[in-house]
This record gives C-alpha cells, structure tokens and sequence, in this order.
C-alpha cells in the first residue's frame, strides 16, 4: 500500500433508518455462534470481507453470499491506511476501498444490513476508532446489531476505554495471540476477552500460504490452557484441506486473503460474489 496514503476523513455516524433492530446481545453473539456450530458437531467458520471492496454493495452482497455458503461469523473489515498485520492481497482491497471513499459509517451501515442474518463482528485498527470516538463508536456498532471487534494492534494493557465501552453497550472485544505470547500474556488476554481468543497462527501478516504453521496446535492448546474458553485459528488459511486440519484442534477457523481473492480476481461483481459463496461451501464443508 502507498505510504502517502492518509487516514481517511469520518464521515458523520450513520443515522438509524439504516439500521437493522439491535435485539438482545445474546442473539448477535459470535460466541453464540461458534457454540451453535460446536453443538452441531462441528466447528465454526469465521470469514472476513473488507467493507467496500470493490464497491459497498458488492461488499454486502459478497458476506451475505458468505453467510448462504455456510459462514458462522462474518468479520467485516474496516479500510483503514496503515494495514500492519494484512498482507499484500487485502492491502489492495482495503486501499481500493479507501479510495472509494468507504468510511466507518458505511462500516456501521454493512453492519446493520447483515446483522440480521449472522453475527458480524467488525474488524478494525484502533485508530479509526478512536477518531471516531470510542463510545460513539461502540453506541453505534451495538444500535447496528454489531456482536464485537476484533482490534489487531489493541492489547488488553492499552485498552481501557475500549474495555469500558464494551461493557457498556455489551460488545464481545476479541484480542490477538501469537506463538510469541508468553503465559502471563496468554492469561490476560483470555481474561480480557469477551467471545472467543484469536489465534494467530504465525508471526507474520495474513494471505494464502500452502501451509498452516506448524505451531498453530501448541497455541490452541497453550491458551485454553490460560483460560480461553473458546479459541479460532486464522491467518495463512485458505483451503478447505488447511480448514479441515485446523478444525482438529480450534474451534473455528477464519479465512480471510482466500475470500478476498476470489471476489477480486473475478471477472465482474456477480462473478466474484458467486466465488465467495462457492469457497464458503467448501470450506464449511471441511469444518464438518
């Protein structure tokens, strides 16, 4: 992504004719979710889709295909310009996005639109929301429908406005690991989270890779052991194979570069939202 890329200008917070009825937060869980999937003999499928890209609509069109493939929990990204931990095939989409103007009101309003058919967690970098404003941004995720966030670059440490807000307006809050997490770190991470613990499963950024790390088994297990009563796997899978070996061990699995080159690499927007319905079929099929 280009350097010169600046944060982009806040749009106004969407208003609420947009918005899909909030129910209780019980409904719009992803802890739910993931424990439905589990109930059901099988694990949960967490799939990511950057707001925006390659246009708002398609955006929608292309979770909700998700959804209709077999996706458990969708994780929307919020287009942010410094994307740390997204490797080069999202870092085109969510820089395609930002150009087109997507904002984290249309974030909220993707949201409020899906909200209704599964539980959609937001993905984002913190500083979007703190410009945003912390509690402005949690009122409006919850009055969406929002079950959470994932915040990448967040530490529980850092984290104490968000961990007010959160409660407030009952939002899980889904914080990282990595093979690098040391004990005391996977305990106050665990302790920190509402929902699930994200497991990523190697030092790196995210694409598709024809591997899953090896060490992605002994960080499951070392962050149940810390307390984590739920923990999903992403990064660098992609392939039902890959989801179906994860799926020994985790209790969900998130793809996320995979859905996004598909849906980029199609020839037109219906094309691309066929290809993510088709891969969330195969993939969930693998988690079963």
């Amino acid at each position: 992504m280009s350097e010169s890329l600046t944060e982009p200008t806040l749009a106004p917070a969407s208003t609420a004719s947009h918005l899909a009825a909030p129910g209780s937060a019980d409904a719009r869980s992803s802890a739910r979710a993931v424990d439905a999937a589990l109930a059901a003999g099988r694990k949960a499928l967490v799939a990511y889709l950057p707001v925006g890209f390659p246009d708002l609509s398609t955006s929608i069109a292309a979770a909700r295909a998700a959804i209709e493939g077999g996706a458990d929990v969708l994780e929307l990204g919020l287009p942010y310009s410094d994307p740390l931990m997204d490797g080069p095939v999202i870092q085109h989409a969510v820089d395609a996005a930002l150009r087109a103007g997507t904002r984290t009101s249309h974030v909220v309003e993707a949201v409020g639109r899906l909200s209704s058919d599964a539980a959609c967690l937001v993905m984002t970098y913190w500083n979007p929301v703190d410009r945003y404003g912390v509690d402005r941004f949690a009122h409006d995720l919850a009055a969406a429908g929002g079950a959470g966030v994932i915040t990448p670059d967040l530490i529980p440490d850092e984290a104490g406005p968000w961990l007010t807000a959160s409660d407030e307006h009952d939002l899980e809050r889904i914080f990282l690991v990595a093979p690098s997490s040391t004990e005391p770190r996977l305990a106050a991470t665990a302790a920190a989270c509402r929902g699930w613990v994200y497991a990523a499963s190697l030092m790196g950024v995210t694409g598709v890779r024809a591997a899953v790390s090896a060490g992605a088994r002994s960080l499951v297990e070392r962050t149940r052991a810390a307390g984590a009563q739920r923990v999903c796997v992403g990064l660098g899978v992609s392939t039902p194979e890959q989801a179906g070996e994860v799926a020994g061990y985790a209790d969900g699995v998130i793809v996320g570069s995979a859905f996004v080159r598909v849906l980029a690499e199609a020839g037109d927007p219906s094309a691309g939202v066929r290809a993510v319905r088709d891969l969330a079929r195969d993939l969930a099929g693998a988690l079963r």
